[in-house]
C-alpha cells in the first residue's frame, strides 16, 4: 500500500500537467478505473457491515444494562478526544497565527459557497436523521448515523427475546464473517487502488508545480493543520492509548497501517470501514464486541481530524479578515466544531459543509470558506487518516475498561 501511494504521488506529480490532454485520455481512464473501482468494492461493503457488526455487537451484550456501559464509556472516549483535538488547534492557531499578514483576502478567494445552514438546523438535521423513515433510502442516501441507530434498536430487541433470537443472530454471524472476508479480498487490491486514486487526484490537480502552488499559497494555514493533526495523532491519543488501554502504541500503530493508508488514499472513513475492523480485530488483538460497537459508530461520530481542522481553518479565516475572536467565541467554537464533527459524513471533504455551522455560529461569512477550498483536498486525506486511528484507539480503549470491569 505504500509503495501504491508513493507511485501515485510520482505519476500524478510529474505528469499531471498532461492529465486532460485527449491523447493521454486512455491511460488517464485506466489510472482512474483503478482507484474508481476499488473505492466502489469497500463502499459496497459499508452498509451491510455496519448493520450486521452493530447488531452482533450489541445482541452480544446479553444484559441491556451492559450495553449502557459500553455507550457511556464510548461516549465518553468520543467527547473527550474531539474536544482534545479542537482544543489543540486553537492553541496552534492562537499562536502561529497563519491569517495574519496574509496577501489573501476573503473578497478575493471566496466564492459562493452552497452548504449554509444555521446551527439550529443542523442538529434539527442531525437529528431527523438518526430515525429514518426509509431503511432502504437511508442505506442509498449514506445516511450513516439512521442505520446505526437502527441496529442498535435492533440489536436490544434481539437481546429481549432470549433463545428465539439464536438463530437470527447466528446468521448474522456468518453474513458477518463473509463480509470480513471480501475486505480480506479488496485489500489484496488496495496498492493498486490506492494507486490509481492519488495519480488521479494529483493529475486532475495540475501535477507537481500546481500543487505546490497551491500549498505555498496557504503554507501557513496548511502547517498548522498538520502540526496539530501531527499532535493529536503521534501525542494525545498514544498517550490515551499508553495509559488507559495498556497498549504498546507503535504496535498498535503499526497494526492499522492498512486501514491508515487505505483512510489516506479514499479520504473517506466510511470506505476504510472494514480495513480498519479488520485491522482492530484480526491485527490488534481487540475483542469483536467492541469493535463491532465502537468503530461503526465512530465512523459517523467520531471526527477528531474534521473537528482540530475546523478549528483552525474559522479561526484562520477570521485572522485574514483582521477579525480577532475572543475567548467567549472561541469556546463557542470549540463547542461547535465538536457537535459539527458529529454531522460530518464520513465522506470526502464533508467537513466543509459542516465548518459553514461553526463559521455562522461566530459571525463569520459562510463565504469564507473559498480561502481554503484549494488544498482542502490535500488536508482532507490527513485529517481522514486521524478520524481512523481515533476510532481504533477508542476500541481498544473501550475493550480495555469493558475487560477492567
Amino acid at each position: 500500500m505504500v509503495l501504491g501511494a508513493a507511485a501515485g504521488v510520482i505519476v500524478g506529480a510529474q505528469f499531471g500537467a498532461r492529465w486532460a490532454e485527449p491523447s493521454w485520455e486512455p491511460l488517464v481512464l485506466s489510472v482512474r478505473l483503478l482507484g474508481v473501482v476499488f473505492l466502489s468494492m469497500l463502499k459496497a461493503l459499508v452498509v451491510p457491515l455496519i448493520v450486521t457488526s452493530v447488531v452482533l455487537s450489541v445482541a452480544r451484550m446479553g444484559d441491556l444494562r451492559r450495553l449502557g456501559h459500553l455507550a457511556g464509556l464510548t461516549a465518553t472516549f468520543f467527547v473527550g478526544t474531539t474536544v482534545l483535538s479542537v482544543s489543540t488547534g486553537l492553541v496552534l492557531v492562537n499562536w502561529i497565527r497563519p491569517g495574519v499578514g496574509s496577501a489573501q483576502t476573503a473578497a478575493a478567494s471566496a466564492g459562493s459557497f452552497g452548504g449554509e445552514r444555521s446551527p439550529a438546523q443542523a442538529v434539527y438535521d442531525v437529528v431527523t436523521g438518526m430515525f429514518p423513515n426509509n431503511l432502504v433510502g437511508a442505506a442509498v442516501d449514506g445516511n450513516i448515523l439512521g442505520l446505526i441507530v437502527f441496529s442498535l434498536a435492533a440489536g436490544a430487541m434481539l437481546t429481549a427475546l432470549g433463545a428465539r433470537s439464536r438463530i437470527v443472530i447466528d446468521m448474522l454471524d456468518v453474513a458477518n464473517d463473509v463480509l470480513l472476508r471480501l475486505v480480506t479480498l479488496v485489500v489484496w487490491l488496495a496498492p493498486l487502488g490506492i494507486f490509481g486514486l492519488v495519480a488521479d487526484r494529483l493529475g486532475r490537480a495540475g501535477g507537481g508545480a500546481s500543487v505546490w502552488s497551491e500549498v505555498a499559497g496557504l503554507g501557513w494555514y496548511a502547517g498548522t493543520v498538520l502540526l496539530g493533526l501531527g499532535i493529536h495523532a503521534f501525542v494525545s491519543l498514544p498517550l490515551v492509548l499508553l495509559l488507559v488501554a495498556r497498549r504498546n502504541p507503535l504496535r498498535y500503530l503499526a497494526g492499522m497501517g492498512d486501514a491508515l493508508i487505505t483512510a489516506f488514499g479514499t479520504a473517506s472513513s466510511a470506505a476504510t470501514l472494514g480495513v480498519t475492523l479488520e485491522c482492530v480485530t484480526k491485527r490488534n488483538g481487540v475483542s469483536e464486541r467492541a469493535a463491532e460497537f465502537v468503530v461503526p459508530l465512530g465512523t459517523t461520530v467520531n471526527m477528531d481530524g474534521t473537528a482540530l481542522y475546523e478549528a483552525v481553518a474559522v479561526l484562520f479565516i477570521a485572522q485574514t479578515m483582521g477579525i480577532e475572536l475572543p475567548v467567549s467565541r472561541q469556546l463557542v467554537v470549540l463547542v461547535t466544531a465538536t457537535l459539527a464533527a458529529i454531522g460530518a459524513a464520513a465522506i470526502p471533504e464533508a467537513g466543509l459543509v459542516t465548518m459553514v455551522l461553526v463559521l455562522t455560529a461566530v459571525g463569520l461569512p459562510a463565504e469564507g470558506v473559498g480561502l481554503i477550498l484549494s488544498i482542502d483536498w490535500i488536508l482532507d486525506r490527513f485529517r481522514t487518516a486521524v478520524n481512523v486511528w481515533g476510532d481504533s484507539v477508542g476500541a481498544a480503549v473501550v475493550d480495555r475498561r469493558m475487560a477492567s470491569g
